[in-house]
């Protein structure tokens, strides 16, 4: 843990050194064509003034002499990632398996997922979850280059346990410093995603998590652990592949948030497929069954999106390949899935912030908010697509990405 800590900390120096990274100690105003606030609202010709990190002031059609001018460039929150794995890398041999490194190039990938991440535009991930994102975590927070970081640091996934077990599996997540608790309630899409958990079982971790202030987020396929998750009380549920209305019009009724993956998770897959096949379940017919999922995931997105009250979160699951092309998950709801552009970024802004339990301090461009702002190339409303050409970057009042006078 020693030589993690000091990978970790050699690898901060050199991309400190490297990024932008730059804080203001001074007011500073940033004006841009337009803005999206990420709960609705657009203006035009928009200011936002920013002190100490925290936005102060956010002006239509102002005059305030900029310093930082965006010109024709949209201006947003930072973007959110509700699940990743982000030391998920590949490893010397170019598979995903990291086979016989070491701690500090374990961590070093790690701080470089989170850079590349950072520069994506996405200045907030839940990672879900390994124990070597405590570390992550504790860097990022001292100054490194990356997005804000939660983690579970660990899953629980073994239906072996009794309920009672489970919340002591909770109890220590939580002591040990988790922010959520992730729970496996089904298999893998890999080997079709049926059930594993009872519904006690699930409702114990998710009853355990809500007892000790921590939100539960569950891996569920099947239809019936989709709503198991829902009726035991539990926070969010990822996948659903096989969800149908009735586990939708459950969700929403139970305001239950839902991270469904549509434009990433399995595209990374087939597109690196020498690189994880042979790996765990990537196999023949894991990737069978994945390859016949995808139309099966599109049919259930545009069902979700047609569900009313239904709280649709952007998540990614990105691992090793896919770490920095996050906004491939949002194109793909607009382009595939029919979201309509201001829902989808929504999703990625001030619902995803509301998700993680931090829609108070960012994932909107608001007085007393966090200066989390990105800006890109284009109109995200008419052209989804431009959320994927980002120019600037500030998380927390500090510049890590500004490329408009490139343009």
């Amino acid at each position: 843990m020693r030589l993690t800590r000091l990978a970790l900390s050699t690898a901060c120096a050199v991309l400190a050194v490297t990024g932008v990274a730059a804080a203001q100690d001074t007011p500073l105003v940033i004006r841009a064509a337009r803005l999206i606030d990420g709960r609705g609202r657009v203006l035009q010709n928009a200011a936002v003034t920013v002190e100490r990190g925290r936005i102060t002031r956010v002006e239509a059609r102002s005059a305030a002499p900029a310093t930082y001018d965006l010109g024709t460039l949209t201006l947003l929150p930072g973007l959110i990632d509700t699940h990743a794995h982000i030391i998920a890398h590949f490893g010397r041999d170019g598979r995903a398996s990291n086979e016989g490194e070491s701690d500090a190039e374990r961590a070093l990938h790690a701080l470089q997922n989170a850079y590349d991440t950072l520069l994506a535009g996405f200045t907030t991930v839940q990672s879900i979850g390994a124990p070597l994102d405590k570390e992550l975590r504790a860097a990022i927070e001292r100054g490194a280059p990356g997005p804000r970081l939660l983690t579970s640091l660990e899953s629980l996934n073994d239906p072996a346990l009794s309920p009672e077990e489970l919340r002591r599996r909770v109890r220590t997540r939580v002591a040990e410093g988790a922010d959520l608790i992730k729970l496996f309630a089904s298999k893998s899409i890999r080997e079709g995603g049926g059930q594993t958990m009872t519904d006690a079982q699930i409702a114990a971790v998710c009853g355990e998590a809500k007892a000790l202030g921590k939100r539960s987020w569950v891996h569920a396929h099947a239809a019936t652990a989709v709503a198991a998750a829902a009726r035991g009380g539990c926070w969010a549920v990822t996948h659903g592949f096989y969800a149908t209305r009735a586990e939708f019009a459950l969700m929403a009724e139970r305001g239950v948030y839902f991270e469904p993956n549509i434009g990433l998770l399995i595209q990374n897959y087939l597109r690196n497929k020498p690189r994880y096949f042979g790996i765990g379940n990537f196999d023949e017919t894991g990737f069978a069954f994945m390859e016949a999922a995808v139309p099966v995931n599109l049919a259930m997105f545009k069902d979700a999106v047609r569900q009313p009250g239904l709280k649709l979160v952007m998540g990614t699951d990105a691992g090793a390949g896919a770490h920095g092309r996050n906004a491939d998950e949002v194109i793909a709801r607009v382009r595939e899935g029919g979201q309509r552009p201001m829902d989808a970024i929504t999703g990625v802004t001030s619902l995803g912030a509301e998700s993680l339990g931090l829609g108070d301090r960012i994932g909107t461009i608001a007085a007393g908010m966090e200066a989390d702002l990105i800006a890109v190339d284009g109109d995200p409303l008419s052209d989804i697509t431009a959320l994927s050409r980002v120019l600037f970057v500030m998380k927390g009042g500090k510049l890590y990405r500004n490329e408009t006078r490139r343009r």
